[in-house]
């Protein structure tokens, strides 16, 4: 029987949530895993498990039982081990590693934000930041609009320039935010987004990176900030190594 895995914690955690449903159809029972100073907060594997809403809700569940009494390293929905001995070994041989992350993300939770353009409004900046382009569209304009190479040469031109001021923001707003939190992870690019990244934040300052997001939002009218948190960790557990041997990620129990 395979493992699902939603987090480690320290063995002496005050409130592992043993008992409590997991995922699949019908719930499997979460229950715990020991070894050394180390626990595992596991359940039975369902064999067809998807990133369906129930099941992502229950494994984000679980690890927020958990992590309401101390910290706990959260594995991302759908790791799997081939079995609890898979689960102890890696727990066992990977004491240190655990214990020390388990001590660097004590008190603190992750923000994720991604950043998009307001197309219009950002269309608008490069013009007005681009000699070029202003003189190339008035000529267009006073010439009845261009010649086809001309509106071909226009748009290409726009574009990179648009594409040049994705990067230029991505790297403002991530260094803006930076100091305000104890790590930055950066995510995969995806469609759609100028900016993913995570940030790791105390518990206890996260007004003040709150407040950071909303001086660059208000600075930075040409963007779209989106923060989803907070969160546990997912992004500073150091995946690969740091995960059960055998396991799968998938999809963020946050939704993000």
């Amino acid at each position: 029987m395979s493992t699902y895995v939603y987090g480690i914690t320290a063995r002496s955690h005050p409130s592992l949530p043993e008992g409590m449903a997991g995922v699949g159809e019908p719930s499997r029972p979460v229950r715990i895993l020991t070894a050394g100073e180390l626990a595992a907060v596991v359940s039975d594997a369902p064999e067809d498990l998807r990133p369906k809403r129930r099941d992502l809700l229950a494994h984000q569940n679980v690890l927020a039982e958990t992590g309401a009494g101390g910290c706990v390293l959260p594995m991302r929905f759908g790791s799997v081990a081939d079995g609890d001995d898979a689960v102890t070994q890696v727990l066992t041989e990977r004491a240190e590693h655990y214990g020390e992350r388990l001590r660097e993300l004590d008190g603190k939770v992750e923000y994720n934000v991604k950043a998009s353009h307001v197309e219009e409004a950002v269309l608008h900046l490069v013009m007005a930041e681009n000699t070029e382009l202003r003189t190339l569209a008035e000529d267009n304009r006073r010439s009845g609009g261009g010649s086809y190479e001309d509106k071909i040469r226009l748009g290409e031109m726009v574009a990179a320039a648009v594409k040049a001021k994705e990067t230029e923001d991505a790297t403002e707003v991530q260094g803006l935010l930076a100091p305000a939190a104890a790590a930055v992870s950066v995510g995969p690019e995806s469609t759609g987004w100028l900016l993913n990244a995570s940030f790791l934040v105390a518990r206890d300052s996260a007004e003040n990176f709150l407040a950071t997001v909303e001086q660059v939002r208000k600075s930075h009218a040409h963007l779209d900030l989106r923060v989803n948190g907070p969160l546990p960790p997912y992004s500073f557990v150091e995946p690969g190594p740091a995960e059960p041997a055998g396991s799968t990620a998938g999809a963020d129990a946050g939704a993000q």
